[in-house]
């Protein structure tokens, strides 16, 4: 129906049924049969013959006005479709923490607006969970994630980026926060914060693995949601969590952030991807988020 709707508007801008024709490139009795058909379809008539040419009736005015918002999005849609099969799309959806944003994602942004002026990004903070079930849904392109990645890597292409360094969060009066760096057993004494895994899918099982090879077993004396919540809990219970070292670069009311020194501690930059034909653009901007993750490494 929906082309027959496109000859409809076609024939009722030329006025004339020839003329919108010629315009279509078919024929006038094919254009004809296409309106009556169409006419069946809605049920009433949608134009008036007159000696001058054709104009719309009530019915087809109404017709118009409907249907004209859904065609320019079907056709919009479409093209934007196209695009990306052709790998042009010109705006890329990104999922990323923002957390993350300062040491990969801004330093390639500022790269891409020089080298790619033409891509477009549209950013989206979203927790790793959500990010994964964004990808899935298809309401993401790619998604710029951590450690929590891992779990959903089957699904999706990935690439990690780097593996970062790790540090402890703990409370600025807890002695350990005027160390220099300390050892993961350095907090087996601890209590520790774990995160809701139904947000950072895989993060407390992380920290369990690190402090397993350090000797011991974390116990987590609670599991709120979000790192903010996590950081509020780590300097009111003096308390511990584990991070990825960008953390370092930013503050929060009475933590300190200590480097890890256990030359095994990591933490995994990853991004991930739609499987299937990659666009040229995913491919520009993976490459883009390589070379900004070697110059950390």
């Amino acid at each position: 129906m929906i082309d027959r709707i496109r000859a409809l508007l076609t024939v009722i801008e030329e006025g004339s049924v020839n003329r919108a024709a010629v315009r279509l490139r078919i024929t006038q009795p094919a254009l004809s049969r296409q309106m009556k058909l169409l006419e069946s379809e809605v049920g009433g008539k949608l134009l008036d013959r007159e000696t001058s040419g054709v104009k719309p009736t009530s019915l087809g005015h109404a017709l118009v006005k409907a249907m004209s918002p859904i065609i320019t999005a079907y056709e919009t849609a479409l093209a934007d479709v196209r695009r990306q099969a052709r790998g042009t799309r010109s705006e890329l959806r990104v999922g990323f923490l923002i957390s993350a944003a300062q040491s990969i994602l801004s330093p390639t942004l500022e790269r891409l607006r020089k080298t790619h002026p033409d891509l477009k990004l549209k950013l989206h903070d979203m927790s790793p969970r959500e990010q994964i079930d964004a990808l899935k849904s298809g309401e993401l392109d790619l998604a710029l994630i951590g450690q929590e990645g891992a779990v959903a890597a089957q699904d999706f292409y990935s690439i990690k980026l780097c593996s970062l360094g790790v540090c402890a969060a703990i409370s600025a009066a807890d002695p350990l926060a005027s160390k220099a760096q300390i050892a993961i057993q350095d907090l087996r004494r601890h209590d520790f914060i774990g995160v809701d895994e139904d947000q950072m899918p895989g993060r407390n099982r992380w920290i369990t693995a690190l402090c397993r090879t350090a000797g011991f077993k974390p116990r987590f004396l609670a599991i709120p949601d979000g790192i903010t919540h996590v950081l509020s809990m780590v300097a009111s219970e003096s308390a511990a969590t584990l991070l990825p070292d960008y953390f370092k670069t930013t503050t929060h009311p009475g933590i300190t952030f200590v480097p890890i020194s256990d030359p095994k501690a990591h933490w995994d930059f990853m991004v991930l991807w739609q499987r299937g034909k990659t666009p040229a653009s995913i491919t520009t901007l993976v490459n883009a988020l390589k070379e900004t993750a070697l110059q950390l490494m």
